[in-house]
């Protein structure tokens, strides 16, 4: 019993982390850290991209187009962080998602920033047409809503193997019966564009661990709901 006991104390995972707060809050820093190193040197096209850009209203349309890569990382960032906080090696789990959902993610990602783009650019020079500024709160809301169905997608290729039109579907249906996790995406969205306002696109990427780990926790609930509709349990 005594050698039962010992081999369960060292097969628990806690154990290479540590039971204490000290060791559990580093473990946490360290696994942040090592997300963001990844997330930025896959979103390294992006940040080189937008600091050739001037900022100038009548880029945000490039802009839009420049954060694709981001879509892949994001998907690969809500994978490591969905696994077990006891698990030490967040990059193993993120590379192997990134090289798995590179593809289908942006299947979806570069369709839906060339709709985010052609919207900006409709927004922009809304007020160059007559009547324009009537249609501004339209063309505002329906790019919201690409965005909080691009999060639902993130979450979905993260979490899930559907095909791209099952997916799709998927997330267009849980924008309203996954309604918290909507709103917590628009949140998202939200803090995004004020940082972005308020200082600059270098800072909303230096914290691009914090939108993962917050994407995968509100996701919680989408995920149990998703894998209870439509997946067969074996």
């Amino acid at each position: 019993m005594d050698v039962e006991a010992t081999t369960d104390r060292r097969s628990d995972p806690a154990d290479e982390v540590g039971r204490g707060p000290l060791s559990r809050g580093a473990a946490f820093v360290y696994r942040q850290m090592v997300l963001e190193a990844q997330l930025l040197i896959a979103v390294l096209p992006s940040i080189v991209t937008i600091l050739l850009l001037d900022r100038d209203p009548s880029n945000l349309p490039l802009f839009v187009l420049a954060l694709l890569p981001v879509a892949p990382a994001l998907v690969a960032g809500v994978a490591a962080a969905t696994v077990a906080h006891t698990d030490l090696s967040p990059s193993r789990h993120f590379l192997r998602s990134y090289r798995r959902d590179l593809v289908p993610t942006l299947r979806w990602a570069a369709p839906a920033a060339l709709a985010l783009a052609l919207l900006t650019f409709n927004l922009i020079h809304l007020g160059d047409v007559d009547g324009g500024a009537a249609l501004r709160p339209l063309y505002t809301v329906l790019s919201a809503l690409v965005l909080i169905w691009g999060g639902h997608m993130v979450v979905l290729t993260a979490g899930f193997e559907f095909r791209l039109r099952d997916a799709a579907r998927i997330a267009v249906v849980q924008l309203a019966s996954q309604w918290r996790f909507s709103l917590g995406v628009l949140s998202l969205i939200v803090v995004a564009a004020f940082l972005v306002i308020v200082s600059s696109e270098a800072v909303l990427l230096l914290v691009l661990w914090a939108f993962a780990g917050l994407l995968a926790l509100m996701a919680r609930p989408l995920r149990d709901d998703t894998a209870r509709r439509y997946t067969r349990s074996s």
